[in-house]
C-alpha cells in the first residue's frame, strides 16, 4: 500500500534552496577591509591634493582644510607654470636625469653580464666593489665631488648632476642586473656562441632582449631616485636657472613674496601626478622584471 506524499509549500521551498553562508566568504572580510583601506590610504591624500590645487588664496586662509573648492581656479596652474617657472625646473629635471640614467643603464646592464655570464679570474672580487659602493652614504661624497666639479670648471652647468647620478646609481644597478642575469640559463650563451656570435653580439642579441623587463624595472626605480633628489640637486645647482624640479618646488614660495598656496600646490601636481602616469603605463613591465629576478637567486 503506498502513501502519496503532499505538496511542499513556497515557505519551505524557498527555506530549502537557501544556500548556507559559506566559509570562505566570511574569511575574505578582514582581507577586503584592509585592502579597501590601504587604498584610501593612498587615494585620499592624492585627492587632496588635487582638490587644495583649484582653491584660491582666501579658501586656504579661511575655509577649512577639507572643504571643496568653489570654483575649478585653473589660473593657479598658470601661476606655476608661468610665474613659478615649473616649466623651467621640469626641463632642467629631463636634461640632468634622462642622460645620467641612459649612461647608468648602459654601463651597469654591460657590467652585470660581464660579472655573471663571462668567467674570469677576480669577478667575485670586483662584484664585491660595487656592493661596498652601496653602502657608501651619499653625504660624504658631496664635498670632494664639490671640489672636483669646481677644479674641472663645470659647477655652472647640468653635468655635476649627471656625473653624480651616473656613478651613484651604478653600484645597484651592476648588482641587480648581476642576479637578473644569474637567472637566464648559461646554455643560451654558450649556443650563442657555438653559433659564432662574439660576446658583444651575445649581450646586444640575446642578453638585451631577454633582460628587457628588468631593465625596465632597474631603470624606473633609478629613475624615482634622480627624479626626487634633493640633496645633490642642492648641493651642485648654484643658480635659479639650473635648479630641478624638486629644488625649484623647495624655493617656490619665495617667488610671490607671500607663500600662495594654491600655484604651490598646483606645481606638486604637475610634479606627483605625472610620475604617477609614468608608473602606470609601465607597470606590467615592473611586475615582469621583479618576477623575472626572483626566477633563481
Amino acid at each position: 500500500m503506498s502513501t502519496a506524499t503532499l505538496p511542499k509549500s513556497p515557505e519551505q521551498l524557498r527555506t530549502r534552496r537557501r544556500p548556507a553562508p559559506r566559509a570562505g566568504s566570511v574569511r575574505r572580510i578582514p582581507g577586503t577591509v584592509l585592502i579597501v583601506l590601504l587604498v584610501a590610504i593612498e587615494v585620499l591624500p592624492l585627492l587632496w591634493l588635487l582638490m587644495n590645487s583649484f582653491k584660491s588664496q582666501d579658501e586656504f586662509l579661511n575655509a577649512p582644510t577639507w572643504a571643496l573648492p568653489r570654483e575649478l581656479n585653473l589660473q593657479n596652474y598658470v601661476d606655476a607654470w608661468v610665474t613659478g617657472n615649473i616649466g623651467q625646473y621640469l626641463g632642467n629635471s629631463v636634461v640632468a636625469v634622462f642622460p645620467a640614467l641612459a649612461l647608468m643603464l648602459l654601463l651597469g646592464v654591460a657590467a652585470g653580464f660581464v660579472l655573471e655570464v663571462m668567467v674570469f679570474r677576480g669577478r667575485g672580487g670586483i662584484l664585491l666593489l660595487f656592493l661596498a659602493g652601496i653602502m657608501v652614504p651619499g653625504q660624504m661624497i658631496l664635498l670632494p665631488l664639490f671640489s672636483v666639479y669646481f677644479q674641472a670648471g663645470i659647477t655652472g652647468s647640468l653635468w655635476p648632476l649627471i656625473i653624480t647620478y651616473t656613478a651613484t646609481g651604478l653600484p645597484l644597478t651592476v648588482f641587480m642586473m648581476a642576479t637578473y642575469f644569474r637567472a637566464i640559463p648559461r646554455e643560451v650563451f654558450e649556443a650563442s656562441t657555438l653559433d659564432g656570435a662574439s660576446i658583444f653580439r651575445s649581450f646586444f642579441s640575446v642578453a638585451l632582449p631577454m633582460a628587457r623587463n628588468s631593465i625596465v624595472t632597474v631603470g624606473l626605480v633609478q629613475f624615482f631616485f634622480f627624479w626626487n633628489d634633493l640633496l645633490i640637486a642642492l648641493t651642485f645647482t648654484n643658480s635659479s636657472q639650473l635648479r630641478t624640479v624638486q629644488v625649484g618646488l623647495l624655493n617656490f614660495t619665495g617667488q610671490f613674496g607671500a607663500t600662495q598656496y594654491g600655484p604651490l600646490f598646483a606645481a606638486i601636481c604637475i610634479n606627483v601626478f605625472g610620475i604617477l602616469a609614468i608608473y602606470l603605463v609601465l607597470n606590467q613591465r615592473i611586475m615582469a622584471g621583479l618576477a623575472s629576478g626572483a626566477v633563481k637567486g
